[in-house]
């Protein structure tokens, strides 16, 4: 069965791909790769020596997919402590489609991303408990990924509004030619601390800016919404 996404709207659009809240199943997204950007265009742009690679290297979802198989082999449940589950591939009206854990608060809304909640609540201590664990495990677990954007990490509430979790929803594996696995244990912790310094620089370059005055900007603020009546942003 071919799922129909080309008249539905998605709730997401990254540089590469479009999600769509799956069809058939509110708990699910599916992720296809947007059409004005080839894989051929994107092998080209990257230059020698990755002109040279297989077509395949240069899918996104090819690429997340093996990636979070090959994270549950290796780490079982604790892959997805901070990694939204995968359930494979599902045939849609706009190409291959890479099928997702929705990441949706207690409440049922999807979660926004980390960029948004600075932007509206601060660096809240509840926020910055949640950050701490994250970075903690992402470095006890030596999950390969590329920069830790804000705009790809989701802050998912409990029923309390408390977060219970972030989950990165895109950016994993490794932008070089030779796997992370393959690399000596010494430096791929190198490779994951530094990944996790970025973020909070990040994290900080955010706050100033929003201390500036300056606006966010569009990207990753599409699921926004202020909480003004959550614990963390009163006073």
């Amino acid at each position: 069965m071919t799922l129909a996404l080309k008249t539905e709207k998605p709730f997401a659009q990254g540089g590469h791909r479009l999600c769509f809240v799956h069809p058939q199943d509110p708990q699910r997204c599916i992720k296809v790769r947007r059409p004005d950007f080839p894989l051929e265009d994107l092998r080209r742009k990257k230059g020698f020596p990755k002109t040279l690679l297989p077509l395949s290297r240069f899918d996104d979802n090819r690429e997340e997919f093996e990636v979070i198989s090959s994270l549950a082999r290796n780490l079982g449940e604790a892959a997805f402590e901070h990694v939204s589950r995968c359930f494979g591939f599902e045939d849609t009206d706009l190409g291959p489609g890479l099928v997702l854990e929705l990441v949706r608060d207690a409440d049922g809304a999807i979660s926004q991303t980390l960029k948004a909640h600075l932007w509206f609540e601060g660096y809240t201590p509840d926020c910055r408990d949640a950050v701490e664990r994250f970075c903690a495990r992402w470095r006890e677990l030596q999950i390969p990924s590329r920069d830790l954007l804000m705009h790809n990490i989701l802050v998912q509430r409990d029923e309390s509004g408390r977060i219970c979790r972030l989950v990165v929803i895109d950016g994993l594996g490794s932008p070089n030619i030779l796997p992370f696995n393959w690399l000596p244990a010494a430096l791929r912790e190198r490779k994951v601390d530094r990944k996790i310094a970025n973020l909070r620089h990040r994290i900080e370059q955010t706050l100033a800016k929003k201390a500036r005055g300056e606006k966010p900007g569009n990207h990753g603020m599409a699921t926004a919404r202020p909480r003004s009546t959550s614990p963390e942003s009163q006073g």
